[in-house]
């Protein structure tokens, strides 16, 4: 497909994205850009007969490739050698024992046992697990168990102390070590507190995270996915050097890094070399990302009323910040000075209005592009949606996370709160430049990057177990697609990429069935049958 000679697809059923020429049936694509788009009548004669190689789609729904605007590339790539604490391989704590037992048959001592995803309330126990639930499974060997939000981390004694953790350690700043009744650490370790034990966890090899990536590059493929994010890794990585040779070992995906202001914060001479901001580029560095807050599912995203069942007389009742007015101004700062994009956590009603509070009445500094996205705004204010509004600062949101983790949203927040949350129509009508996208791996989801079940999500407004969760926020199908792809593309500012026009890279996707056309709540059966990036058919 890279060759010169042209390709006319055909007899396809095309939804380009492209508010000039919204549909066609036509697509001409050359050295891996699309040459022309439109109707079969108005074909140009020079890609008409025997001057390009024709493909007869029949009749097939053709999309823009899939933009995840906010995922950890490395993270998930990674996971895919660690235990999966989700269903269907664990189902319960005991289950998640006996897998660690099983890793540590085939590991030394002094290797670390890790695991991603585990939801309390998708474990039969309904219960975080312990240090002492992981002791069971291995006790002579550092364990250490993600939770799926990516915020807090579950420790066995052995990593504890490993890392130094005693009654005796005072919760760092935005974090929590949690303590029983006695005061002795439980193992969970909360949004900062988790971080105590990065230094002592392995690092993966160079090689190790490049096979990982391009495997993880195939999967995106099969699922329409052309272009992805790494949003930060947890532990400080460089993910830049990874992904740049994974792309020079078979990955075809753009992809867009940020940096974890937390990591660079103090180093002064810190800066994003302008060779690594390029946006032309396969893979680039877009910015900065900072953590505000945590999560709903973790009981840590900052709101302004308490988690059901908190006592109010608790100065956590309604979660809290995880970072500082300081680091707040600093990443804001750094931002303007290097001209790139600033990218901040925000899920509570809090969180958001302290963030837009930093922000209102400061200038753009990016342009074609946001130059600040907030990520996930699940409960934003009305004054909150009309700065958005104002500000042009965009929105990154994850309908995702009430699909797949319904319950523990009703027992955190209660359903009338709930249906509240990820207010996509809401924001759409007050004109806020929005996305979404699914914050792959940190999703229960046996897939977590998989974008049908997320676009079921939006459209339905009903969870994975049924439960409506605000019927009047739902968006239209069409509507969706845009925020996945054109809408994507434009938030992180990646080249050419979320619309089918000329000019533009030659990155769609074929699907098996018209997803316009099926019932909403089976979009989640829509399959993927062939994607193209640059030109070349890559699934």
């Amino acid at each position: 497909m890279s060759e010169t000679i042209p390709t006319r697809f055909e007899n396809a059923a095309i939804l380009t994205e492209d508010p000039a020429c919204p549909r066609a049936d036509t697509m001409v694509v050359q050295g891996g850009s699309i040459a022309w788009v439109g109707w079969a009548d108005d074909v140009p004669e020079r890609f008409t007969g025997d001057a390009c190689r024709a493909v007869d789609l029949a009749g097939a729904r053709v999309i823009p490739g899939f933009v995840d605007a906010h995922m950890h590339a490395l993270m998930l790539a990674a996971f895919s050698t660690q235990i999966s604490a989700l269903p269907p391989a664990v189902n319960s704590i005991e289950e998640l024992v006996d897998a660690i037992r099983r890793v540590r048959a085939t590991q030394d001592a002094d290797m670390w046992i890790q695991g991603w995803g585990y939801d309390e309330e998708l474990l039969a126990e309904k219960r975080s697990p312990t240090r002492w639930d992981l002791d069971r499974g291995c006790a002579d060997a550092p364990v250490c168990i993600l939770r799926t939000c990516g915020h807090i981390r579950c420790v066995n004694s052995r990593a504890l102390e490993i890392a130094g953790i005693t009654r005796d350690t005072p919760d760092p700043a935005g974090g929590q070590i949690e303590r029983d009744e006695n005061g002795e650490p439980t193992g969970v370790l909360k949004e900062t507190a988790r971080d105590l034990v990065n230094p002592y966890i392995p690092h993966a090899s160079l090689e190790d995270d490049v096979r990982n990536l391009v495997d993880l590059g195939r999967l995106m493929a099969s699922q329409g996915i052309v272009a992805a994010t790494d949003m930060c890794t947890l532990d400080g990585t460089d993910a830049m050097p990874a992904l740049r040779a994974a792309a020079r070992a078979g990955l075809k995906q753009d992809v867009a890094t940020y940096v974890l202001w937390d990591y660079v914060k103090d180093d002064p001479a810190f800066r994003i070399d302008t060779k690594e901001t390029d946006r032309a580029q396969q893979v680039f560095c877009a910015g900065i990302k900072l953590l505000s807050d945590g999560s709903v599912s973790g009981r840590t995203a900052w709101f302004d009323v308490p988690y059901l069942g908190a006592d109010p007389s608790d100065p956590d009742a309604c979660g809290f910040p995880t970072c500082t007015d300081e680091e707040l101004d600093g990443a804001i700062a750094f931002c303007r000075d290097n001209a790139c994009q600033l990218s901040v956590h925000a899920m509570g009603t809090r969180a958001i209005d302290r963030v837009l509070a930093h922000l209102d009445g400061i200038a753009p500094w990016c342009e074609g592009y946001p130059h600040v996205r907030m990520e996930h705004v699940t409960a934003p204010s009305a004054q909150a949606v009309e700065t958005f509004a104002r500000t042009g600062i965009g929105v990154v949101t994850q309908p995702i996370f009430p699909y797949a983790e319904i319950a523990t949203y009703r027992a955190n927040c209660g359903d009338e709160r709930t249906r509240t949350y990820y207010p996509l129509r809401t924001l759409i009508d007050a004109g806020v430049r929005l996305c979404i996208s699914t914050d792959a791996p940190a999703t229960s989801w046996a897939t977590p990057s998989d974008p049908f079940p997320n676009i079921k999500s939006a459209v339905t407004r009903h969870a994975s177990t049924g439960f409506d969760f605000g019927a009047s926020e739902r968006i239209d199908i069409e509507e969706a697609l845009a925020l996945y792809t054109r809408e994507a593309a434009r938030m992180v500012g990646f080249a050419d990429l979320g619309m089918l026009r000329a000019g533009y890279k030659a990155s769609f996707v074929v699907l098996d069935r018209d997803i316009l056309a099926v019932p909403a709540d089976t979009i989640d059966q829509v399959k993927v049958a062939a994607t193209y990036i640059r030109g070349e058919r890559v699934f």
